[in-house]
């Protein structure tokens, strides 16, 4: 009895062995190589899988990075305060958020030409092409709510009123659509169907929440918090999974279906935090550069793009450091 007690046993943890998943590699991520480019501000950053390139939403205007041969493209769009650009019909049209503007500009996406300009709110921030309703939403970042552009039609259809001041969306692409509330400390929960509010996650203990990111087989979401933490939670209730240490100067997160991990960077020290979505743990951090905080994923080549400067010191104690002229690049991060 005993020896057949003892061999069932054995059995069963040599299949529970089998059964387990196998953990996964994590990726060995440095930064590969830089791209030059003018001195200035930037925001969000954007990549067009059609065309292989880049957009980086710049202080004076859209310059673009063609992916493969490095070749910059300094001012595609000229345009101030810019914030996102974002591909559309197929990559051949680019829709860009202006602060100055107070709305967004369509353009083509070859030549830059401007081929519409659509008042939205006070500040324009993110933008995303949600697949649903096949807008454009436009985030207001002054309490404007979420503008519809119909890029085809070339104007504003509608607002989904938001309070608060609207950072980073994502969405699972099936009409739920997740909003950081800087300001109110939470996710405010859309439906694209009625193009409704159907839900507020608050985020305990994080910070005005700024960069978001869904990861669809877990079904969970990573907030950035700008006092150091990301935030696992449930996209179905908003339920907190986990809090996480993360650097200062987070803007950004971004999901890799192919490695199944959430990357976010923080500009303050320099680090991309490389998150589990599926254990809510950091597995990994990658050494970057100061002032790199927002990201795009070519999710071909799996390389992320981040830009970055040298800064000096505020002018005033307690302002914002200033970027040092001629020292603007994109770091190129991926595996050797």
């Amino acid at each position: 009895m005993q020896i057949r007690l003892a061999l069932s046993c054995a059995l069963f943890a040599i299949g529970l062995a089998a059964a387990a998943p196998a953990a996964a590699a994590q990726p060995a991520l440095s930064v590969t190589g830089k791209i030059a480019g003018p001195d200035g501000g930037w925001d969000y950053v954007t990549f067009d899988p059609v065309h292989r390139r880049l957009y980086v939403s710049r202080s004076d205007g859209v310059m673009a990075v063609d992916a493969d041969t490095g070749k910059v493209t300094s001012k595609l769009v000229d345009a101030q305060r810019t914030h996102a650009a974002v591909p559309v019909n197929r990559g051949d049209e680019i829709v860009v958020t202006s602060t100055t503007l107070g709305g967004v500009l369509i353009a083509d996406a070859h030549t830059g030409a401007v081929l519409a300009s659509i008042k939205t709110g006070t500040k324009p921030d993110g933008a995303f092409f949600e697949p649903v309703t096949g807008l454009v939403w436009v985030m207001d970042n002054a309490g404007g709510g979420v503008s519809l552009i119909d890029v085809k039609a070339r104007s504003k259809i509608g607002v989904i009123p938001v309070e608060g001041a609207l950072e980073s969306p994502a969405t699972d692409g099936k009409g739920r659509v997740f909003i950081n509330v800087e300001d109110k400390g939470e996710i405010a929960v859309l439906d694209a169907h009625s193009r409704k509010v159907t839900a507020h996650f608050k985020l305990a203990g994080c910070d005005e929440p700024s960069g978001l990111a869904y990861s669809p087989p877990e079904q969970r979401l990573v907030a950035v918090c700008a006092n150091g933490v990301a935030k696992v939670v449930q996209a179905a209730d908003g339920k907190e999974v986990a809090s996480l240490p993360i650097g200062l100067r987070g803007d950004t997160a971004v999901y890799d279906s192919r490695r199944r991990l959430v990357f976010v960077p923080t500009g303050a020290d320099g680090k991309l935090s490389l998150i589990s979505p599926a254990t809510a743990k950091v597995v990994g951090v990658v050494r970057t550069q100061t002032g790199a905080r927002t990201q795009a994923l070519d999710p071909r080549s799996g390389t992320l793009y981040l830009p970055a400067a040298d800064f000096a010191p505020p002018a005033q104690p307690g302002g914002r450091p200033t970027p040092i002229a001629g020292t603007f690049v994109v770091l190129k991060v991926g595996e050797k």
